[in-house]
């Protein structure tokens, strides 16, 4: 998901009583003025497309939400332990290359590109694709959809997010199936031809970051048990 950037010292109106967020169909925005969109919706949970639409996110579930925080824990304590590295939860979005504004589920990304970007870039939405980007499909009931009908949370929806990743810079992801105790592993692929290299395990016990990410070995157990 992904929340406002801090606002600005600019006098802010007096606070009201929250009112959905209404967008008229076919709106397309930059990202500055999704950034503004944000500030003004705090309280929304938004991303935006690289062709300029807003996407408006539920909240997450209750399983889905402990994975998400076990799994940035999982992350922080190695990059910790690894250094060099910094984390990031599923409330940062960032602004891609094709100028879409996603929020992973969990992030990694090398400390020095982070140190690279200015004190303005740092506190809105960072303009880079992170190196390893996490999904956890979840799923649609829990997410508010009926039976059969998929949000955005959902596999397909999520699918469509690594691709854009890998597109845009990232060298490795995971999306974690925990329904059926499954992840893909998508790396960019050498090949022109085949960009991405998609790879599903199942059953799926652990997860490596391999030459990406040394050190970065993680038990899947307690993620899928929520």
């Amino acid at each position: 998901m992904t929340l406002a950037p801090p606002a600005s010292a600019a006098p802010q109106a007096p606070a009201t009583a929250l009112e959905p967020l209404a967008l008229p169909p076919g709106l397309q925005l930059s990202p500055e003025q999704f950034a503004l969109v944000c500030e003004a919706n705090p309280e929304a949970v938004l991303e935006l497309t690289a062709a300029g639409q807003v996407i408006a996110m539920t909240p997450t579930g209750g399983e889905t939400g402990g994975r998400n925080n076990l799994l940035s824990t999982r992350l922080q304590v190695w990059a910790l332990a690894q250094g060099g590295w910094k984390v990031f939860d599923s409330s940062t979005g960032f602004r891609l290359t094709d100028g879409s504004v996603l929020s992973p589920d969990a992030a990694v990304l090398r400390l020095e590109r982070w140190q690279a970007l200015t004190p303005e870039q740092r506190r809105g939405f960072p303009p880079l694709c992170p190196d390893l980007v996490v999904e956890l499909v979840s799923p649609s009931v829990a997410a508010g959809f009926s039976e059969g009908v998929e949000g955005p949370r959902g596999s397909e929806a999520l699918r469509r997010k690594m691709a854009g990743y890998l597109a845009n810079g990232a060298q490795l992801g995971w999306l974690l199936f925990p329904e059926q105790r499954a992840v893909e592993i998508w790396q960019p692929g050498a090949d022109p031809a085949a960009p991405v290299v998609k790879e599903r395990i199942e059953p799926a016990d652990v997860l490596e970051g391999g030459e990406q990410l040394p050190g970065l070995r993680l038990e899947l157990a307690e993620i899928w048990e929520g």
